[in-house]
This record gives C-alpha cells, sequence and structure tokens, in this order.
C-alpha cells in the first residue's frame, strides 16, 4: 500500500504542473489585468520579477534570467543536498540491490513484485527515499513552464535580443542549445562517476538527457535556452562542491584499502598464534 500512495504523490504533483499550464494561454500578452491563479498571480509576477532584475543591471534582460536562474537553484539547494544523498546511499546499496535481483531469474508477474518488494524493504530500512531523486526535476518543470510563457506573454521579454539572439526565438546558430547539452552531459557523467555498479540504462542516460535537451533547445525560445545553461553550470558546480566523484572514489579506495590491511593483520596474528601453540 505504501508504494502505491508513493506513486500516488508523484502523480498528483505531475497532474498539477499540467493543469497549471492548460490554465495559462500562451498567446495573450500578460499584465495587470489578467486574470486567474496562473496568468495573474504565477505568469505576470514572474515576468515583473525578471523585469526588476533586469533593470537592476541596466535593462539587460539576459543577466535577469541569468540572476532569477541563480535565485531558484540557490532556493532549491536544500533539495539537492536530499538528492545527492539519496544517490549515494542508493550507489552504495547497488550491490545489494543487484543480489536480490539475482535471486529472481524468472520475470513472471509474482517474482517481480516479490523482488520490488524486497528491494523496497531494503530502502525502506536503510532510509532511501527513491523518490528523493525526482523532486529537484519536478519542481523546476513548472519553473521553466512558467519562465517559458513569461517571455511569450511579456513584450519587453520577448522582443529582447542577447548578442545574436532574441530571446523570444530560438537561437539561429544553436550555440546556446550546445552549451546546455555540454553541460548536460557534464552533470550526468561526474554525477554518476561515482556510482560502483553502472548497468546499461544509466550509461544511456549519460547520452539521452544531453541529446533532449539539444534537440528541444532547437525549437525552444533562447532565454529557455539560457536558463538552461546557467542552471546545468550551478549544478555542475553544486556536484563537484557536495557530491566531488573523485573525493567519494578515493574515500571509497582508502576504505577498501583500510578493510583489507585490517584482514591481513588478523591473518599475521592468526599465523602469529599458531607458531606460539607449536
Amino acid at each position: 500500500m505504501k508504494k502505491y500512495n508513493k506513486w500516488l504523490k508523484v502523480l498528483v504533483l505531475v497532474g498539477f504542473v499540467v493543469f497549471l499550464t492548460a490554465c495559462g494561454s500562451t498567446r495573450e500578452a500578460v499584465n495587470a489585468e489578467s486574470t486567474g491563479l496562473w496568468d495573474r498571480y504565477i505568469i505576470y509576477n514572474l515576468s515583473q520579477l525578471i523585469l526588476w532584475l533586469s533593470n537592476l543591471f541596466g535593462g539587460s534582460y539576459p543577466l535577469g534570467i541569468a540572476v532569477f536562474t541563480i535565485i531558484i537553484r540557490a532556493l532549491l539547494l536544500p533539495l539537492f543536498q536530499m538528492q545527492i544523498k539519496t544517490q549515494r546511499k542508493t550507489q552504495e546499496l547497488q550491490p545489494e540491490l543487484d543480489a536480490i535481483k539475482a535471486k529472481y531469474p524468472n520475470k513472471d508477474r509474482a517474482s517481480i513484485e516479490a523482488m520490488q518488494e524486497e528491494q523496497q524493504a531494503l530502502m525502506q530500512d536503510r532510509g532511501v527515499n527513491q523518490f528523493a531523486g525526482c523532486l529537484p526535476m519536478l519542481i523546476q518543470l513548472p519553473v521553466m513552464m512558467a519562465l517559458y510563457q513569461a517571455i511569450l506573454r511579456t513584450e519587453e521579454l520577448r522582443q529582447g535580443n542577447f548578442l545574436w539572439m532574441n530571446l523570444g526565438q530560438p537561437d539561429p546558430y544553436f550555440v546556446l542549445p550546445v552549451i546546455a547539452a555540454l553541460l548536460t552531459f557534464a552533470t550526468t557523467y561526474f554525477s554518476m562517476k561515482s556510482n560502483p555498479v553502472q548497468n546499461t540504462m544509466t550509461k544511456s542516460m549519460t547520452f539521452v538527457s544531453p541529446l533532449m535537451i539539444l534537440l528541444i533547445g532547437f525549437t525552444l525560445p533562447s532565454a529557455i535556452a539560457i536558463y538552461w545553461v546557467i542552471s546545468n553550470a550551478f549544478t555542475l558546480a553544486q556536484t563537484f562542491i557536495f557530491n566531488n566523484p573523485y573525493k567519494i572514489i578515493a574515500e571509497r579506495e582508502a576504505k577498501a584499502e583500510a578493510e583489507k590491511e585490517k584482514q591481513r593483520e588478523l591473518k599475521r596474528q592468526l599465523r602469529r598464534a599458531t607458531s606460539k601453540k607449536k
């Protein structure tokens, strides 16, 4: 029952996001006279916040979007740290999860359900919340949707320019989508590098996520690409500050070496004890 309750919460959250997005029209300009929760209180206030931040930097809309992105990522920092803890615990549990999977070679429904129940029991016993890793993305999703509509429905943002780009139009030279995809690849790669056990799915995600960002970035406004670039750069920095893969690997190797040394010392003591008896 707990398993279904968790899935229900995720579905409700995703449904809420879709509902809010559907409430707004992407064609009508948003202003102080707009009505509705999504248009008046979310899209309009978001556009005003970006405009206000832009005015702080001499009317630079890209800087306003960049500062807005940094603020959002800073607010999400506690969730990011929770995500990192969940990932590290899951990585450490992966050999045990794989051992449970090996116990159920059959692919019938009863075997799959038994395997899932045993894996979930293990994760619950070790305090691992398997949905914590998805929470930051689920929260960022409505932010990106709101930012998309704020740009298209605010005249100043839609017609703003940055270098060779119009903020309301896709990057004509695809520079920002490529940078966003490369940063996504780097973030995914270094996040998974410390995982002691990597299967085909985890390895494929290293390439699938950047490819999706690249293809979607070809059609979205340049302002959204700016958000992605800043956001992924921020995430990459967070990864090396809070979840440095090289530090984790070094700690794991040091722990393994200490355990080997402990076993060697026990064997030496056993040999000395045996020789004394003789």
